[in-house]
């Protein structure tokens, strides 16, 4: 006798495992897809493991955290827009609350000998952590000849020609796009099927326009208000930057990460170099997404400029108007798309795309591993740390080596900063 299907939750059980999850959700993006898969196909069997892969591979399609929006797209498929609102924003929110008080210790502490011996332990740690990222994608992406001859092509554009971001993303996903219409011409399927018809019409153009313009409402209203409140400095710069930066964030957040540290650092100069490690590395060790690090840049990029306000009001208004403009397009495309995700599943030419923009994302990688091993490499008086090198190696390889060891590995970092301090080696 077969048995009964399981009762779909109602909105308050729903909101309690969302909550559950925004306190659990360490380890990045896969870790927090597998908690999902555990929960809520095999568990609870709130959905069926197709409609799970399917959301999944729409989710990957999209800029932005892909855990976070797949947490969104399950809470609207529950509970239409309160259930995407309370997943997305949940997902997100414990992890942002923890690391604006670890941002507060930093900034307002961090040049006390304590502090500062822990975050100089930390620093070899991000180095391997990038490093370790870029071999892990790189092992799952550079399949082929035309993938690695993208990624060096990204290497090169980045850290040779000077060549942003957002140009070297919009540069491979043309180039697989055109490969994967190309394919898609050769089996002849024609253009057409390209777009479903579900995305073609005037009802679904009516829809999403009314979406995108409500999106833009949302963007702009409390962003001017808190410019009208205490000034554009540095708030509508961070607004317009990171909003940017959330729609060319393909391939998880070490992708942005180079565009974002060369940025903040060297452009804005909201933060130094090593204030930007050491918000990585704290991103790191926090629930929620990797891309919540944008958080800690907008935290210190009020705290060094305050203007006419508080040191701590800048920063906390920074902290907000920067988490505001980072998430809100990754839960407004789920939004916008939601109602079509069995269609967009069929379209080749954008995952295609998404194929040639990940590709080049280990290119784009390999120059924000460069940019911080120069920061660990060198000491204060110009010669080679080889101590902070060694180190450095050793965490990469402990890495590789502990499956799910994140949290050990940066707590031995810390260790190792402690000692050094203390020892002077």
């Amino acid at each position: 006798m077969p048995s009964s299907p399981t009762p779909l939750p109602n909105f308050i059980q729903a909101l309690q495992f969302w909550v559950k999850l925004g306190l659990i959700s360490f380890g990045g993006p896969a870790g927090q897809i597998a908690v999902m898969q555990h929960e809520l196909v095999d568990r609870r069997q709130w959905f069926a493991q197709e409609a799970f892969l399917q959301a999944l591979n729409f989710c990957m399609l999209l800029p932005g955290p892909e855990a976070q929006q797949l947490a969104t797209y399950l809470g609207w498929k529950l509970h239409g827009l309160k259930g995407a609102l309370a997943a997305g924003i949940l997902f997100v929110l414990p992890g942002a609350l923890i690391l604006y008080g670890l941002a507060w210790i930093a900034a307002a502490h961090g040049d006390t000998a304590f502090i500062g011996a822990a975050f100089n332990g930390l620093k070899p740690v991000v180095v391997a952590l990038v490093f370790h990222a870029l071999w892990r994608i790189g092992r799952r992406t550079l399949t082929n000849g035309v993938a690695i001859s993208l990624a060096l092509a990204a290497f090169a554009a980045v850290e040779f020609a000077g060549i942003p971001f957002p140009l070297v993303v919009l540069a491979a996903g043309l180039i697989g796009w055109l490969r994967a219409r190309r394919q898609a011409q050769k089996q002849e399927q024609g253009l057409n099927a390209a777009l479903p018809e579900a995305l073609r019409g005037r009802a679904a153009a009516t829809r999403l326009l009314r979406m995108l313009l409500t999106y833009l409402a949302l963007l702009i209203v409390p962003v001017g208000v808190v410019i009208a409140l205490a000034g554009p400095a540095p708030f509508l710069a961070l607004a317009r930057f990171f909003t940017q930066a959330a729609l060319v964030t393909f391939g998880g957040a070490y992708a942005v990460l180079p565009y974002v540290a060369d940025a903040a650092v060297n452009d804005f100069q909201w933060l130094s170099p090593g204030e930007m490690m050491n918000g990585l590395a704290l991103a790191e060790t926090t629930p929620g997404p990797l891309i919540l690090v944008l958080q800690y840049v907008g935290f210190f990029a009020g705290w060094n400029a305050p203007g006419t306000l508080s040191p701590i009001t800048a920063a906390t208004l920074g902290a907000v108007v920067t988490t505001y403009a980072t998430f809100l397009p990754s839960i407004f495309l789920i939004l916008m798309g939601a109602p079509y995700v069995e269609h967009l599943a069929r379209v080749k030419t954008a995952a295609g795309a998404l194929s040639a923009i990940t590709a080049a994302v280990v290119g784009v990688i390999a120059t924000l591993g460069i940019f911080f091993a120069r920061q660990v490499a060198l000491a204060s008086d110009g010669t080679v740390d080889v101590v902070a090198g060694l180190a450095a190696a050793i965490a990469f390889i402990a890495l590789l080596r502990l499956k799910g060891g994140l949290h050990w590995v940066v707590l031995a970092g810390i260790l190792f900063g402690l000692a050094r301090s203390e020892f002077g080696f």
